[in-house]
């Protein structure tokens, strides 16, 4: 019955998307099927085999190594501050980001990571079919945050029509940056981090595939990706990703003041109002609510399904850090399944206030461009969205 759900809740998640799409007759319909099947064969070999599991393992371990590392630079610095809690936010996860930050800037400089990205990225255009720009972009997102990823093809913003602008920017919203994957897995199960990471690229192109069809002649799937600043020694390299590491850092402790303290004024009234009423909620509850079918679909069990909803209701409406802390006292409590399917659900940046993000990035390279963005913006989000749940629906099959 689990495995008929699930299948039932991929159909929706791409039957929405079809009755939405601005061109049927375009969709890429080999693509999309493609991609299915390597997610579904991805999937499947991460958490369904023996070397699945220990690479996903070894990866794990490899994360927790370098966190360690991190904890190192933290505690020489902070490491004279007391205090009685056991875990502290802006000690524990958000200042790792700068470690992580600062490791994939010595990458790009070393031109490790540029390298891995062409290759994967040619790859997956080859097999899928895609276009060239659109799979670069998909590949890159996975690696560096939204703003980063869209500055790398600023070059091709000329050559994108409104379709094609639509999935670049669906991939960016799709993903995270790989400089906060650390933080997640502090407070996630790691293998789910590491699973959605993947099998998010694949779905917010399925999504925007069948949401805006692209339809580009041979001749024009032409890629010059644009050559960023490159730093001049290994030494300023380091400096640049710690300085853009901690700018991060600020601004996740900054967004989670305010949302967190925004999020508890909005629970208090909200009590008050329903109290008058006989009946006490809150807005994660009343987020379970609205997601309940979909979420439901997705594989998680009835009985935690409100729980689940609140939490992906959490993210899309503030952000994913907000969410996987409310979410991490739960996990003890819930099902393995649940677990999964919401910490897959978490990985990306699917949330209002990336439209904003996205956006103004855009606009700040290309202004035409930008004003395009803010025009599909609630496309953008439904279909980042969808994309959420198609890979957290997916890893729910296999657990």
């Amino acid at each position: 019955m689990d495995i008929l759900i699930a299948i039932l809740g991929i159909i929706v998640l791409l039957g929405l998307p079809y009755v939405l799409s601005k061109d049927r007759k375009n969709i890429n319909l080999k693509a999309v099927a493609i991609m299915l099947a390597l997610q579904f064969a991805l999937t499947w070999f991460m958490f369904n085999t023996t070397i699945g599991q220990s690479i996903l393992n070894t990866i794990s371990a490899g994360f927790n190594r370098l966190l360690d590392f991190a904890t190192v630079g933290v505690e020489f610095v902070f490491g004279g501050i007391a205090t009685d809690a056991p875990f502290v936010f802006f000690f524990n996860v958000s200042l790792v980001i700068i470690f992580f930050s600062t490791l994939l800037s010595i990458l790009t400089y070393l031109k490790i990571l540029p390298l891995v990205i062409r290759l994967l990225g040619g790859a997956l255009s080859t097999v899928t079919g895609l276009p060239k720009v659109e799979s670069f972009n998909a590949v890159n997102s996975i690696f560096f945050g939204q703003s980063e990823a869209l500055l790398t093809i600023k070059s091709q913003f000329f050559r994108l029509s409104r379709d094609r602008l639509y999935t670049v920017c669906a991939s960016a919203m799709g993903s995270v940056s790989a400089s906060t994957s650390g933080s997640y897995m502090q407070l996630l199960p790691p293998q789910y981090v590491l699973g959605a990471m993947v099998l998010n690229a694949f779905s917010a192109l399925i999504i925007a595939s069948i949401l805006m069809p692209v339809k580009l002649p041979k001749e024009e799937d032409i890629i010059e990706i644009n050559k960023t600043e490159q730093a001049d020694s290994f030494f300023e390299a380091m400096s640049e990703g710690a300085i853009d590491g901690l700018k991060i850092a600020g601004i996740v402790a900054g967004m989670l003041i305010a949302f967190i303290a925004t999020m508890e004024m909005v629970n208090f009234i909200i009590s008050g109002v329903t109290r008058l009423a006989g009946y006490e909620t809150t807005l994660q509850e009343i987020f379970g609510f609205i997601l309940y079918p979909l979420v439901f679909l997705s594989g998680v069990p009835a009985n935690e399904a409100i729980q689940a909803g609140g939490i992906m209701g959490t993210k899309i409406v503030l952000n994913e850090f907000v969410a996987m802390l409310s979410f991490q006292p739960m996990i003890p409590d819930l099902s393995e399944k649940t677990v999964a399917i919401v910490s897959t659900f978490l990985i990306s940046f699917a949330n209002f206030s990336s439209i904003g993000i996205i956006a103004g990035s855009v606009k700040a390279m290309d202004p035409e461009k930008g004003r395009m963005v803010s025009g599909f913006g609630f496309k953008l989000l439904f279909g980042a969205t969808l994309a959420s749940f198609l890979s957290a629906t997916i890893v729910g099959l296999f657990i």
